[in-house]
């Protein structure tokens, strides 16, 4: 397995206010660009050859933001990257755009239903952390070469539990920065 960096996107107003983004287009806010700007400098700062790599990223505005300030902190291109759909973050389907308190509020049955199965339960016409996994499993199958991944909070949780063989009672409990980038070097998955 060639080397992956993976970057969670920069904080949306959605991420701070708790709502459940999954699909929605939102874009970036000020904090969001500045851990941007971060994760570009400091990876332009350990890992310099990641100039030459594949750089890939969600085609979601706030994937696509993050990707042009981090190449632009770097030293590149803003504009010189692939989008790959397969990468979206998991749809949460209806519930979209609510809190969790809002969930509890709205459907307080099937909350405690995802809480007790978070990897198999799926939201209405949303997708589960099962599906989310088989989905990026496929993706992961296709790298070839050193990678920087832009993409979302479930997407990492799934790729770090397959790359690490965690189960799906951790995999979803992950935690997933979006002021720090992961590297994967081939046997460990080490956060900067």
């Amino acid at each position: 397995m060639p080397t992956l960096v993976f970057i969670r996107h920069g904080e949306t107003d959605w991420n701070a206010e708790g709502r459940f983004q999954g699909q929605q287009d939102i874009p970036l806010n000020a904090r969001g660009r500045g851990q941007a700007r971060r994760n570009g400098r400091v990876l332009a700062e350990n890992l310099p050859q990641a100039a030459g790599y594949d750089f890939v990223a969600s085609p979601l505005k706030r994937t696509r933001e993050t990707m042009e300030i981090l190449r632009g902190a770097m030293g590149l291109e803003p504009a010189e990257y692939r989008l790959d759909p397969i990468l979206k973050e998991i749809t949460f389907g209806d519930w979209e755009g609510f809190t969790g308190a809002e969930l509890k509020a709205n459907w307080p049955d099937r909350v405690v239903a995802r809480e007790a199965d978070k990897w198999g339960f799926t939201p209405p016409a949303g997708e589960s952390y099962a599906m989310l996994s088989e989905r990026i499993a496929r993706w992961l199958d296709t790298v070839d070469r050193p990678t920087v991944v832009v993409s979302h909070g479930g997407v990492c949780r799934v790729l770090q539990g397959l790359l690490l063989g965690l189960g799906p009672e951790r995999t979803p409990m992950l935690d997933i920065p979006q002021d720090r980038f992961m590297i994967w070097d081939g046997k460990d998955a080490i956060w900067v």
